[in-house]
């Protein structure tokens, strides 16, 4: 299926939003996930499923000042 991944549209299998993390290599990684413009909690992201044509946000923190 079709979503837009920061921006970028993907061709993905994943049927969920942690899947999809695993999928793009974020498996170990702390970030914070938007679908559609709603914060996404990681505990919450293995329930909430993804559909064609859905905007996903990935946001890896960093540091520095």
């Amino acid at each position: 299926m079709l979503v837009q991944v920061n921006g970028k549209e993907l061709e993905v299998r994943a049927p969920t939003l942690s899947a999809l993390l695993d999928e793009l290599g974020y498996e170990e990684t702390v970030v914070a996930t938007a679908l559609n413009e709603c914060f996404v909690r990681a505990v919450d992201r293995t329930a909430t499923p993804l559909k064609s044509g859905d905007a996903v946000e990935i946001l890896v923190p960093r540091q520095g000042g």
